[in-house]
């Protein structure tokens, strides 16, 4: 009795695989036309060549090259406009009476001494190869290795701090602290101060953004730049500031 159960599930089982494989059958080609009907819309609605392939045999090891986006994502490649919504772009703003010359310089910034008193400026087997206010001036990869020569200083001092008018507050915190809000209002600032970033983030309409760089895992989330460049997207789509 317990034989010809068995047999009796398996007859069936093998009749709901049939079953399947002809409904994949049929539904393949609507499925395909589904696709390219999406693909379509994506390719009319955006500018083709956010999603051309590059194919640079001096690709830096960091890059995220923009073919790498799946259906709906896009790279916020430098090699195109989108690299306007990089920290690293030339985008000047004013926060707080303080101009910098991008989110960058802003961003490393923090990690240098303000003053005499600072105890990172009073620790004597410590150089500092640059002033705070000349790294607010810098962008993209002069700020970045400004800031890589200040993390090391940092680490050689034991400190997880940086500053910002006087206010100490934890670096690479995996909390949305004091660092995050400050990077999250210069974004802001960026974008209210150069029209071309409010006009090149809304055009991305809809799609997933994704950074043009590896990133390091379990990163805080101020890192996360392109996740914040969509939320600051999805206010302006409601009507936001």
């Amino acid at each position: 009795m317990h034989r010809i159960r068995r047999e009796i599930v398996l007859v069936k089982e093998e009749r709901y695989e049939r079953v399947f494989c002809k409904l994949i059958i049929i539904l393949a080609p609507a499925m395909a036309l589904l696709t390219a009907a999406q693909d379509s819309k994506i390719a009319s609605k955006y500018p083709a060549h956010w999603w051309t392939p590059v194919h640079d045999p001096h690709k830096p090891d960091w890059e995220i090259l923009p073919q790498a986006a799946k259906p709906g994502e896009v790279i916020l490649s430098k090699r195109n406009e989108l690299g306007i919504l990089s920290n690293f772009a030339a985008t000047p703003f004013t926060y707080r009476g303080g101009h910098y010359a991008s989110v960058e310089g802003f961003w490393q910034m923090m990690l240098y001494p303000e003053g005499p008193s600072d105890p990172r400026a009073q620790a004597a087997i410590l150089r500092w190869p640059c002033k705070r206010t000349d790294v607010a001036q810098m962008t993209a990869f002069q700020a970045k290795a400004a800031g890589d020569m200040a993390e090391d200083n940092m680490r050689k001092l034991g400190i997880d701090w940086v500053t910002f008018e006087g206010q100490r507050m934890p670096y690479r915190s995996m909390k949305k602290g004091d660092h995050y809000r400050l990077i999250v209002d210069a974004m802001r600032a960026k974008l209210e101060q150069n029209p071309a970033v409010r006009q090149v983030l809304l055009s991305t309409g809809d799609l997933m953004l994704l950074p043009d760089h590896k990133q390091e895992i379990n990163v805080p989330p101020e890192w996360a730049y392109f996740k914040i460049w969509m939320e600051i997207r999805r206010e302006l789509q409601k009507g936001g500031r």
